[in-house]
């Protein structure tokens, strides 16, 4: 691992790199970028440059990596690599890319820091940029063959079967192998890549968690990204391009290159502990594909599913949730609405439950809960042994984390999945 020359160098000059890294990371973009345009055109999502978020989640994974070699140098942080490797498998990237990814790197790190950065500097940060690099080729390379893909030739074309508008801003995509063969296995839980060609040229890829794996194709479902202002974002990010793309101009017929289903964050088959499932949004997605799985094998775990929504006719799969809780025989449905339901969309059931009319007519009543408000774990009776699995926005997830740590579960049970660069939930 890791040299203790470097060792030295790398806890002296630690706090001044990590001090400077966001300037870095954003000097290295632009020297990347203008360097090798199509990467920003054809790889890079322009969304996330645009936002900082790609940014800010490079810069805390050199410095994460860094320091966990200072502080143990016999072993790497492979969770937090593994996590990386399956979104570069997905994406094609390839290992030629990785020297070019040093050269710029390497330049933003020297005009940021000027005389700083020696000779013993520049060796010793060399270690650790191909310590990284390295382990996440070696990782890559294994997913890709276990995925049956190569040299970063990860695109398949794909038919649109069939399109379900879930909601205003959700549709669901059913796509089929073009080529007729088989569609690849896949876990719950999983992703794949999508890329769009759009006006302009540019080949856009956005990563969607399979909802579903109906027979002989994939489901994705894709929210429209509107342009607005992320709480303590310094600027509006811009409209979703891809999404906005899909939304607009895929109806059915059209053909999409999609990747192999890819993701760290899968449904453990080992077991038959309580299983807790926590989304806000469109995160319901995986949550879902992990419902559907469940159901099809006839599991009989406990499984609670909360699911935090504006209102009922913002939340996707809704019909879906009842259906698969009423088919699961040791399933609960928890729900959380900041809106409250109007006259005619509901009735009250007892203190504090509210269940729609049809859940009532279907004899799921007591299987689904309605609360108005932001979720609360805490209301819940979480059984020990529980493995949860989140998925929403950053804030959701750490108020979520924060729970069910409070609620007893265990930190290594409490599994997360970030749609866009993963910055941590701290």
């Amino acid at each position: 691992m890791l040299s203790s020359e470097a060792a030295e160098t790398v806890t002296a000059t630690l706090p001044a790199v990590s001090g400077a890294i966001e300037e870095i990371t954003a000097l290295f973009y632009e020297k990347l970028f203008t360097a090798h345009p199509e990467l920003l055109r054809d790889l890079f999502n322009r969304g996330n440059q645009a936002n900082g978020s790609q940014r800010q989640a490079l810069a805390g994974s050199i410095a994460a990596f860094a320091r966990h070699l200072v502080a143990h140098p016999d072993s790497r942080p492979d969770i937090m690599l593994v996590r990386i490797a399956h979104k570069h498998a997905s994406l094609g990237v390839r290992e030629d890319q990785y020297p070019i990814v040093r050269e710029h790197l390497f330049a933003a790190i020297a005009e940021v820091l000027g005389d700083a950065v020696t000779d013993d500097v520049v060796r010793a940060w060399d270690e650790v940029y191909w310590l990284m690099a390295h382990a996440l080729i070696a990782i890559e390379k294994r997913l890709s063959a276990e995925a049956g893909v190569q040299d970063g030739k990860v695109w398949r074309p794909y038919r649109v079967a069939g399109r379900i508008q879930e909601t205003d801003a959700i549709a669901t995509f059913l796509l089929q192998p073009a080529d007729g063969a088989p569609v690849p296995p896949s876990r719950p839980g999983q992703y794949v890549s999508v890329q769009v060609q759009l006006p302009g040229g540019a080949r856009q890829i956005r990563q969607y968690s399979l909802s579903g794996q109906p027979d002989g194709g994939l489901q994705v479902s894709v929210k429209r990204v509107a342009a607005g202002r992320r709480a303590g974002a310094p600027s509006e990010d811009p409209a979703g391009e891809v999404s906005g793309h899909l939304h607009a101009h895929v109806h059915g017929g059209e053909i999409l290159y999609v990747s192999p289903p890819f993701g760290d964050v899968v449904l453990s088959e080992d077991g038959a502990g309580p299983l807790l499932f926590a989304s806000a949004g469109i995160g319901c997605t995986p949550m879902i594909g992990m419902l559907s799985h469940l159901a099809a094998a006839g599991s009989r775990r406990r499984i609670i599913t909360a699911h935090a929504d504006r209102s009922p006719a913002t939340h996707p799969f809704r019909t879906d949730l009842r259906r698969l809780t009423d088919k699961l025989p040791h399933a609960t449905a928890d729900l959380w609405y900041e809106e409250r339901l109007q006259d005619g969309e509901g009735h009250k059931d007892g203190e504090g439950l509210r269940c729609d009319r049809d859940e009532a007519e279907q004899g799921t009543a007591e299987a689904v809960t309605v609360r108005t408000g932001l979720m609360d774990l805490t209301q819940l009776a979480v059984p020990a042994g529980t493995t949860a699995y989140l998925c929403g926005p950053v804030p959701f997830m750490k108020a979520v984390r924060a729970q069910l740590l409070a609620s007893q579960v265990p930190a290594a049970q409490i599994h997360y999945e970030v749609f866009g660069p993963d910055l941590g939930l701290g």
